[in-house]
């Protein structure tokens, strides 16, 4: 509980000011394109960070002391933003937010450390929602706080937050490594990347992320202002994407698969992704953006809890934090790219072409989970369930 207790704070420390981040730097006299470069810091900062924090973790055998840099970082970000309101800062405060993001592939490790190898995807499904509990507490705030008192209380607030979930860390324990494992060798790198399991679910992931930090995380708050929509109504918009998400990423990774198969439930949760990022900017008003957003929230939760578990589901423990770093590391191309690319295309052709670039990335990720995953047998589905293995046989769902 005291874990869970820390990645709920964690994450309600980076989020608090998501919904008002891209307004408020608008606000500040940012063009789409700089708004893309702030965005995108983000994702670049792990693309740098989350492999070697990773990789370093393994080596050392210890946790706590990165999870304790993150939310140092998450601090001193909240903390920049509020203090400084210059485009420049801004800049450093997101690039800063990145590192502390970097530190989840650590936060991931650590407690799927406490679960055998077959509950692994269980294990990261409630990581998942508590993830999407914490970015739905914090984000429905947001609005409320600026409208009522100004641009700079959520970042005063992730800051202080952020401080509180350190102290928190101080009280975690270390796991005790297996006596029995082997240390983790530079020679097990190479094996480890090149993976090809982890490989196609990393590049899905690229995709899935490319999307999400073009859509909610990013650009469709500016798209609601431009419907009418007050800050305070931001609330509703985070509202009506977050709830549908986190009851996707809940039942996602045992219910559905269970029943329907890793393959379907990836392509459908893609492709329905792709139709209502198509219907954002035809929305005719703020309460249609809203609809829009419930199936997109909907079927985007269908797609990260199963993703984050075939990551490491079939990697060795004393491996799992290097290949979580790749994993992570590779899916924050997306984080940089998504953004970056759409600000440039909506300075050019508006807040329209980013959308529909968005929509392209999700329907070729359904096109590739389609081709990629094959069937699930009884064993496959059992494993990315978080159900008992079946000894019978052995499955590769990649």
């Amino acid at each position: 509980m005291l874990f869970i207790s820390v990645v709920f704070l964690y994450w309600f420390s980076s989020y608090i000011y998501v919904p008002i981040l891209s307004p408020y730097i608008e606000h500040l006299g940012a063009s789409y394109t700089y708004l893309g470069i702030v965005l995108g810091s983000y994702g670049l900062m792990q693309i740098l960070f989350r492999l070697p924090l990773g990789i370093l973790s393994d080596f050392m055998e210890k946790r706590r002391p990165f999870i304790w840099l993150g939310l140092a970082a998450s601090a001193v970000s909240g903390l920049m933003f509020a203090a400084f309101g210059q485009l420049g800062w801004a800049l450093a405060a997101r690039a800063m937010a990145g590192i502390a993001a970097s530190t989840w592939v650590v936060f991931t490790v650590a407690f799927s450390g406490f679960f055998p190898k077959h509950e692994v995807t269980r294990a990261m499904s409630m990581m998942q929602f508590t993830t999407v509990a914490a970015q739905l507490t914090s984000m429905l705030v947001s609005g409320y706080l600026v409208e009522r008192w100004s641009w700079q209380l959520p970042f005063w607030l992730g800051g202080i937050v952020a401080v509180v979930a350190l102290v928190l860390a101080l009280f975690l324990r270390e796991k005790e490594p297996d006596p029995g494992r082997t240390p983790m060798s530079l020679q097990d790198l190479a094996p480890v990347m090149r993976d090809r399991t982890l490989f196609r679910v990393s590049f899905l992931s690229i995709l899935a992320h490319c999307v999400l930090f073009i859509t909610m995380f990013g650009y469709t708050p500016n798209q609601a202002l431009d419907l009418g929509a007050s800050k305070n109504d931001l609330a509703w918009l985070t509202l009506s994407f977050m709830l549908p998400h986190a009851a996707a990423t809940l039942f996602a990774g045992r219910t559905l698969v269970n029943r329907f198969g890793a393959r379907a439930v990836l392509t459908v949760g893609y492709v329905g992704t792709a139709v209502f990022t198509f219907c954002i900017p035809a929305a005719s008003s703020f309460g249609w953006l809203c609809v829009t957003q419930i199936f997109n929230g909907l079927a985007q939760g269908l797609v990260f809890p199963l993703l984050l578990g075939k990551s490491v589901a079939h990697i060795e423990p004393s491996k799992r934090a290097t290949a979580m770093g790749f994993y992570q590391a590779v899916y924050a191309i997306g984080m940089f790219m998504g953004p970056f690319i759409a600000g440039w295309i909506s300075s050019a052709w508006g807040l329209a072409g980013g959308f529909r670039l968005a929509a392209y990335a999700a329907l070729a990720a359904g096109v590739l989970a389609f081709w990629w995953i094959r069937t699930d047998t009884k064993a496959g589905v059992s494993a990315a369930s978080g159900g008992p293995p079946n000894t019978g046989s052995v499955q590769k769902n990649v």
